[in-house]
């Protein structure tokens, strides 16, 4: 059996490893406000972390309170996350997670999803029109401690490339796929540097694939044998030691 011949969860396991030793080990570092998190990870959506801090702390200086967030002119607070993008659709996405929340539960809080199975907590949460699976997953890995695999554009592409899963797998389908191929132990630390790898190595148009330490592995190179140049910024990031 050829190495990019391995079974996808056999692969899963050896990319996670080796990402490991480039990367190192990332630690959970838990959130206090489960509310914060899921509010910010809807603003990040088809922005970068930047605009979407930006817009965060744009939102809550102009509304403290979730009560503020809620109860404002939607144009409001569309006005207030303008800076990261699609404001129109993203302010009634939030102010309806935050009045479902209250409704339901009369306070300000996710703990109560602790008490569901994970697949329970994240149906609830995507029950809200505008919280996808990666949104939903997100909270429960990070905010909440519930073994979750967010998936997000560079996740979606690394993992195609490498054959973990099908060509025509949307990036819904990746996130139950990932999730069963790897421990849950292992869900912060590949999630994290599987994005890492995507922003600094396995770039959409052009990946280091000569220098990649996930090149013999990988179903699109042998394949397609891609040799991109990878530029000098870039090769460190891509062979560096465990940080």
């Amino acid at each position: 059996m050829t190495v990019t011949k391995m079974h996808p969860e056999m692969k899963a396991l050896e990319v996670h490893a080796r990402l490991v030793q480039v990367y190192g080990k990332r630690r959970l570092r838990r959130r206090p406000d489960a509310i914060a998190e899921l509010v910010s990870t809807i603003l990040s959506q088809n922005t970068n972390d930047g605009l979407r801090d930006r817009a965060f702390q744009s939102l809550r200086r102009r509304f403290p309170t979730w009560e503020g967030v809620r109860d404002a002119p939607e144009r409001e607070v569309a006005e207030a996350i303008q800076i990261a993008g699609l404001s129109k659709q993203k302010a009634p996405a939030i102010q309806r997670a935050l009045r479902r929340i209250h409704a339901e539960r009369g306070e300000w809080g996710l703990d109560f999803l602790r008490a569901m199975t994970p697949l329970e907590a994240k149906r609830w949460l995507m029950a809200t029109k505008g919280v996808g699976p990666k949104t939903a997953a997100i909270v429960l890995l990070f905010a909440l401690e519930m073994p979750a695999f967010p998936v997000d554009t560079h996740i979606h592409r690394v993992s195609k490339r490498l054959g973990l899963i099908p060509a025509n797998a949307s990036r819904e389908k990746a996130h139950d796929l990932l999730e069963a191929m790897l421990p849950p132990s292992a869900y912060v630390s590949a999630h994290l540097n599987l994005i890492r790898h995507g922003r600094e190595a396995c770039q959409a148009r052009k990946p280091c694939c000569e220098v990649c330490v996930l090149r013999d592995l990988c179903e699109s190179y042998r394949t397609q044998v891609r040799r991109a140049t990878c530029p000098t910024g870039r090769r460190r990031a891509v062979t560096a030691p465990p940080v």
